[in-house]
């Protein structure tokens, strides 16, 4: 029996959720959690096989936790759910150990088939990705930052409101060079306009201090 946690701070997904993996012969749901920080708690005392981790929680977002959990009970399996199909939070959440990566818009067997994977030690990305998206290994992204401090100071800026003229005044450099920074990024994170940049900044902490 796969001993399956829920991180979910939606009660009614909450509950739908329990519904679909407690209706399965080999899994049962241990354990919910309405926020990060109540995720880890929790896992530390269940030790669950499968955390099913929302990636947008209160306190605690689900990236954060997901790097928690790899630290302090790594023979847990995380697998994410989330709304968000954006390639950025798809490697992100492969760099902090998640195993899976499901979207919340795709079928209820796409969730199920990937906490069994996760269980059989595999790695499971909704079909909505291409195999292009997460082929390079994780482990190796994770040595060589994806973007430069620079490049992510431009991110971070932008995040915020700034215009490119502000950004190369606050940093003192040419307007062209902040354009170039921000596009180099973009392309490497895969966002495609300032609202990905947003939820990007958001998801790394990068606004917790503005």
């Amino acid at each position: 029996m796969i001993d399956v946690l829920l991180a979910e701070d939606h009660e009614t997904v909450r509950e739908g959720l329990r519904l679909l993996v407690n209706a399965q012969p080999d899994m049962t749901v241990v354990g919910e959690a309405a926020d990060g920080g109540d995720a880890i708690t929790r896992a530390r005392e269940l030790k669950p096989a499968v955390v099913v981790l929302d990636l947008t929680m209160p306190g605690m977002n689900g990236l954060a936790a997901a790097r928690k959990l790899r630290a302090e009970v790594p023979a847990t399996a995380v697998v994410a759910l989330t709304r968000h199909d954006d390639r950025a939070y798809l490697y992100e959440l492969l760099q902090a150990g998640a195993v899976g990566y499901v979207l919340k818009q795709s079928p209820s067997t796409e969730l199920l088939a990937a906490i069994r994977a996760a269980v059989s030690g595999q790695r499971y990305i909704d079909p909505a990705f291409r195999r292009s998206d997460f082929d390079q290994d994780p482990r190796r992204r994770a040595t060589t930052p994806i973007v430069t401090d620079r490049e992510k100071e431009v991110l971070r800026r932008m995040a915020v409101g700034q215009s490119n003229k502000e950004v190369a005044a606050d940093l003192e450099i040419a307007v062209k060079t902040v354009e170039v920074h921000k596009a180099n990024a973009m392309r490497k994170l895969g966002l495609r306009g300032r609202t990905d940049v947003v939820r990007y900044a958001v998801l790394n902490g990068w606004l917790q201090d503005v």
